[in-house]
């Protein structure tokens, strides 16, 4: 039964962007057929807390004597990276906030980036599929005053792609904010035809990725 992980980090749950292009990949993903089944966890509606202590960054067997995890948090953790292992795909929507990740996805990755258990020298999910999509409320196009401020793009290639060893699928909307700053108006058009080329590209991935 293939399983698709499906991540949203967005605080806003009426507007977002990202939501919607997640949520278009997810419903190609079900119309595969009643066995593609699809795993919810949203970052912002049911938020994880940050680490407790730096001992979580360790695989159990890596930490001093002197570092110590509540069992709870132990348990919290697994069950996140239970999850992660579980699914046969996983679809990240990650808006830029302050042009990074949102802390809330920051969390995630805290518990998920662990090296001897998902990363490092041990990448249980290496070549598994995960598409990233990352919206941007300014446009970062090269030769722009902006192109090198988003840092959340690359977090997200180091980490999973990098680290964990998945096989990254980014998809990109920018000038998301063309309706609501006066200045990006300009973009609005280019914003509309982007998203909906996104969409159309989340739909066949979903289609294909597994």
């Amino acid at each position: 039964m293939p399983t698709l992980l499906h991540i949203d980090s967005s605080a806003d749950l009426a507007h977002s962007r990202s939501r919607a292009l997640t949520a278009a990949f997810a419903d190609a993903w079900r119309a595969r057929g009643p066995e593609y089944t699809v795993v919810r966890r949203d970052l912002h509606v049911d938020q994880l807390p940050h680490l407790e202590t730096s001992a979580l960054h360790w695989a159990a067997s890596d930490r001093t004597p002197d570092e110590t995890v509540a069992p709870e948090a132990e348990a919290l953790r697994q069950q996140v990276i239970d999850e992660l292992l579980a699914a046969d795909a996983v679809v990240v929507g990650a808006p830029l906030y302050n042009y990074t990740v949102p802390s809330t996805l920051k969390a995630w990755i805290d518990r998920v980036h662990v090296p001897g258990v998902l990363a490092g020298d041990v990448q249980p999910l290496a070549g598994r599929p995960v598409v990233t999509v990352v919206s941007r409320g300014a446009t970062y196009e090269a030769g722009t005053p902006t192109e090198t401020w988003d840092h959340g793009s690359p977090v997200l290639h180091l980490i999973l792609g990098t680290a964990l060893g998945m096989k990254l699928y980014p998809v990109t909307v920018s000038a998301t904010l063309a309706d609501r700053i006066p200045d990006l108006a300009p973009l609005a058009e280019h914003a509309s035809a982007e998203f909906a080329d996104a969409r159309t590209t989340l739909e066949r991935l979903a289609a294909t990725v597994v």
